[in-house]
């Protein structure tokens, strides 16, 4: 089965957590294939190269890494850019809801992707 993010409780989405194959998650979570973890990371600026360092390991590596900034767009440092495209990976860089929306559209397609998304209530 395909992992499909929707928002948790009963409104299109929360500020604190995703709902993922029925299940809730509190916080931030990564997401790639049928693997969902707790994320560790609470607002954008923890966000880093040491956070996102599973996907030095996982394969086959994803095409790309979607990284849900919270409820804005964020400016990525050049060098968390780099230590991605060290993986492999392409990185897109969006606001969490359209972060986990552009996730299921690609995981549908059948494309390898992965997610890493902060609630959407994050804001800097």
């Amino acid at each position: 089965m395909a992992t499909r993010f929707q928002a948790t409780a009963r409104l299109p989405y929360t500020d604190s957590g995703f709902t993922v194959n029925g299940v809730e998650y509190e916080g931030s979570v990564l997401c790639v294939g049928n693997l969902i973890l707790s994320w560790s990371p609470k607002k954008f600026s923890d966000v880093s190269a040491d956070s996102l360092s599973i996907f030095q390991i996982i394969k086959p590596v994803p095409e790309i890494l979607i990284l849900g900034c919270g409820r804005h767009v964020e400016f990525v440092d050049p060098e968390l850019r780099s230590f991605v495209r060290s993986t492999g990976m392409k990185l897109e860089a969006v606001d969490s809801r359209n972060a986990a929306s552009t996730y299921n559209i690609l995981n549908e397609e059948g494309r390898i992707v992965a997610a890493a998304l902060l609630p959407c209530g994050v804001t800097s």
